[in-house]
């Protein structure tokens, strides 16, 4: 799973001249919360949030001139609210760099560069579609948590498991347990072909705890 797989390509963008008012049009059009900034020759050179353009509006509270507002509007540009030192993510590295980075630095897209060109963009949204992806989210079958211990070949004893008990697995997650120090982790699998009761009962000789088991 790399980024390129799961970013929008060829994003919109906006140039560093453009009006304030001209950049929140173009978010509200296209259903947008952020717009990378690329100056005429297509270099990345900002990127500019849909709470960035409204932060420079006029507040209701304001003493300017109703006509005085559009005017000041057209001359406030994108170039003076967006955030200069972009931080980026290559198109070619795994998805959970991105997610790391993300995490990391508190922030809810990357643009994303194929040496020094803008080829997309990828968000938070995109992220949770990969989770979705990964957990099978989005099929219907018997999912199970389990505890198990921190020790090599325990995730093949699980999956094996299921396995033999006739599921075909569809979504798969792992985490270690806080507070374990490493030594116990929780698994989730969900699988399709086998019944709830069956599933629990293969994974018992297998896992410390089973900590939650339902169908979805």
């Amino acid at each position: 799973m790399l980024v390129h797989e799961y970013m929008t390509p060829n994003p919109v963008t906006v140039s560093p001249d453009a009006s304030v008012p001209d950049a929140l049009r173009i978010m509200r059009e296209k259903s947008f919360r952020r717009l990378p900034v690329v100056d005429d020759k297509g270099a990345l050179v900002g990127i500019v949030t849909e709470k960035d353009l409204l932060a420079a509006l006029p507040s209701p509270a304001t003493t300017l001139a109703v006509w005085e507002i559009p005017e000041i509007l057209s001359k406030l540009k994108v170039n003076s609210v967006m955030t200069a030192h972009v931080v980026t993510i290559s198109e070619d590295v795994p998805v959970e760099d991105a997610a790391r980075v993300m995490a990391d630095r508190q922030i809810g897209a990357l643009p994303v560069m194929k040496r020094n060109m803008l080829v997309g963009i990828i968000t938070e949204s995109d992220i949770f579609k990969v989770l979705l992806e990964m957990t099978g989210g989005r099929r219907p079958g018997a999912r199970v948590t389990v505890a198990v211990p921190g020790a090599k070949g325990t995730f093949a004893k699980v999956l094996g498991a299921v396995t033999k008990a006739g599921g075909d697995i569809v979504g798969v997650g792992i985490a270690e347990i806080k507070g374990s120090g490493g030594t116990k982790w929780q698994v989730t699998v969900k699988a399709q072909d086998v019944p709830l009761d069956q599933l629990e009962e293969a994974l018992r000789p297998v896992v410390d705890d089973i900590l939650d088991a339902r169908v979805m």
